[in-house]
């Protein structure tokens, strides 16, 4: 970043922080912790993109696939999931949501913009608010690059 000036430098490592902490707080309040991290990224990838294998899972989450049967199988036994055979090859499992797997990510999503959203009241006034409204579409932008 030695060609960079030094503040753009020093916002692009202060954005990065800040998001940081706010993606690990938004992890804090959903759930009740019931879940691991995770466990979450499963249930929210699954609702995202749709059925997956198990391997299909594991390669998108980074983890080996037996780590990603022990995450696949706490879901099982919470009632998250459902599984069916691949009707383009019988030998194979597509794991998808089952409807309290759904009812429960739409849940922590809400519980996450509740508290997004009471975090913002509390703490900024409605100017600030008003910044940081426009910048969130010079973030995405940056964010979709």
């Amino acid at each position: 970043m030695t060609d960079l000036p030094p503040p753009v430098a020093e916002s692009a490592g202060w954005i990065r922080g800040v998001v940081g902490q706010l993606h690990r707080r938004l992890r804090q309040v959903d759930n009740a912790e019931i879940l691991t991290p995770t466990q979450t990224a499963v249930l929210h990838r699954l609702h995202r993109e749709g059925p997956a294998t198990q391997a299909e899972l594991a390669a998108a989450e980074h983890v080996r696939q037996q780590s990603m049967a022990a995450t696949l199988g706490v879901l099982d036994s919470l009632g998250y999931l459902s599984r069916t055979r691949d009707p383009a090859d019988g030998r194979r499992t597509v794991i998808s949501l089952s409807d309290l797997g759904t009812k429960t990510v739409v849940g922590i999503k809400q519980h996450r913009d509740e508290w997004l959203a009471r975090a913002l009241a509390a703490e900024l006034s409605d100017d600030e608010l008003e910044t940081v409204r426009r910048a969130l579409p010079l973030l995405q932008r940056i964010a979709q690059r």
